[in-house]
């Protein structure tokens, strides 16, 4: 079966050029000037940008979390993905007792009857020893090239920077990167218990209790165990100034070092936790400062951060009050589980749909970047960073057919009823937005064509990755 795309503009992230793009059942064989074929299902994109689909290496679907689970489940939340113009996610499997295989197991058994767009999935590393040690190494043959390391969550997800250089040592010997949570664990323990005591609850105090200083000092001390470690490092959800220098610092000391910021940190404000609904905007880490917020947006432009993620982690705002999901009513206990403790408040927001087409009319119809730069930014560089590339993130002959058709001049009034998350808001309710996808292709297939869902549950697939590389 073959697909043809034509009268696009091409964009990927070193260039834009007018060609047609071939398909053949999966798999794209060739992108040139006026292509032809017989019988082929042809898609017209004159005046339309073709790009390669959007890929988030930082989801949580289906988490735990106080008390209850994340909104989004792998169908839930691929079909908002895939709405937004995103077909490959990277999530994270829990540590289990039993072990790294069996971990990965579980959360496969749960994730593959489920997505519908294609996923992968990093090894969460929250407590060690010498089996652990042992099993990491055998995490490529799973299909899993990256671990994920706390300095936060004390008692929880935390280990020890000893052992965090043990688990960063034996990754950067295996070609495994690790991806560091940086806060500092010891002062939020200390300060958040200080607050309930002082009956500080409302939800100002999250991000009150987990200082910014924390997570620039951690930033810095995991890019000091990664030289140590000679091991590369990934800095997740950037949400300070202070991190942008110091990744700045450490990839001038020639270290492999590189970093993600999310959509929130460059929009909000602590001040959204004073709200009257502020629960909404708690993440952790938590939204700052104006000033953090420019920082981010110039590490941004300067290339100093490569990957534009979201650490979508959605739960309902009032979970006693049902929605209707796909025919059904769906209600999930949520945020209001922190009413008067802002520390039970569920940490996460949705994000998963709203990245690129929220980014776009913000930084590309700006003219704060450009298109080429946002491919890099949400697609290209991610699949280079988890050995996704050249499957996806770019549009050669060969690779997968994961495809946005975008309408540059494509008007639309954003908002919860728009993004497609199993989720009661939405962090840009009434935003007006220009620029949004027409056709999402996944392997050649539309899931989502003129705002029609084509997709079902299981037709995503597990990719196995290779080692990646430092950008």
């Amino acid at each position: 079966m073959y697909t043809l795309i034509v009268n696009g503009t091409v964009v990927t992230a070193e260039k834009s050029f007018k060609a047609d793009v071939l398909i053949k059942d999966e798999i794209i064989v060739d992108v040139a000037e006026k292509l032809s074929v017989d019988s082929a299902r042809v898609y017209d994109a004159h005046g339309l940008f073709v790009m390669p689909a959007g890929i988030d290496p930082h989801v949580h679907l289906d988490l735990p979390m106080a008390g209850t689970i994340s909104s989004d489940d792998h169908y839930s939340g691929g079909k908002a993905a895939a709405f937004g113009g995103t077909t490959t996610v990277i999530d994270f499997v829990s540590q289990h007792e039993a072990g790294l295989a069996e971990s990965i197991r579980l959360h496969r058994q749960n994730a593959d009857p489920k997505t519908c767009i294609d996923y992968s999935s990093h090894m969460n590393i929250t407590h060690f020893n010498e089996k652990v040690a042992r099993e990491i190494t055998t995490l490529p043959k799973h299909g899993i090239t990256s671990i994920k390391v706390f300095t936060a969550y004390n008692d929880r997800l935390r280990i020890n920077d000893g052992d965090v250089f043990k688990a960063m040592r034996i990754a950067g010997a295996n070609k495994l990167l690790t991806m560091v949570h940086a806060e500092n664990g010891d002062v939020i323990d200390i300060l958040v218990s200080e607050a309930l005591q002082s009956n500080h609850a409302e939800p100002i105090w999250h991000a009150l209790t987990r200082p910014g200083w924390g997570a620039v000092e951690a930033s810095l001390r995991a890019f000091a165990l990664g030289a140590q470690a000679q091991a590369p490092v990934y800095l997740v959800h950037m949400n300070m100034a202070g991190e942008v220098d110091q990744l700045a610092y450490a990839r001038s000391k020639e270290l492999h070092a590189m970093g993600e910021t999310c959509p929130q940190y460059l929009f909000f404000t602590e001040k959204e936790l004073q709200r009257p609904d502020g629960a909404k905007w708690i993440c952790s880490p938590p939204m700052r400062s104006e000033e953090d917020n420019a920082r981010l947006w110039q590490g941004i432009e300067d290339g100093t951060i490569q990957v534009l993620a979201t650490d979508h982690c959605p739960f309902f705002y009032n979970g006693q009050k049902p929605i209707e999901y796909e025919g059904e009513m769906v209600a999930i206990p949520g945020k209001e589980l922190g009413k008067s403790d802002f520390s039970k408040i569920p940490n996460g927001l949705p994000g998963l749909g709203d990245r690129m087409p929220i980014f776009w009319t913000q930084a590309v119809a700006t003219g704060r970047i450009t298109p080429e730069r946002f491919v890099a930014l949400t697609s290209t560089n991610a699949a280079k960073i988890f050995g996704l590339y050249p499957k996806k993130g770019c549009l050669e002959p060969g690779s997968d057919a994961d495809i946005v058709i975008w309408d540059p001049k494509k008007s639309v009034n954003y908002g919860v009823n728009v993004a497609k998350h199993r989720t009661d808001y939405n962090l840009y309710e009434g935003w007006k937005l220009k620029g949004y996808p027409r056709v999402v292709m996944q392997r050649g297939e539309a899931l989502v064509e003129e705002g029609n869902w084509r997709g079902k549950p299981g037709q995503g697939r597990f990719i196995h990755r290779q080692s990646g590389e430092a950008l």
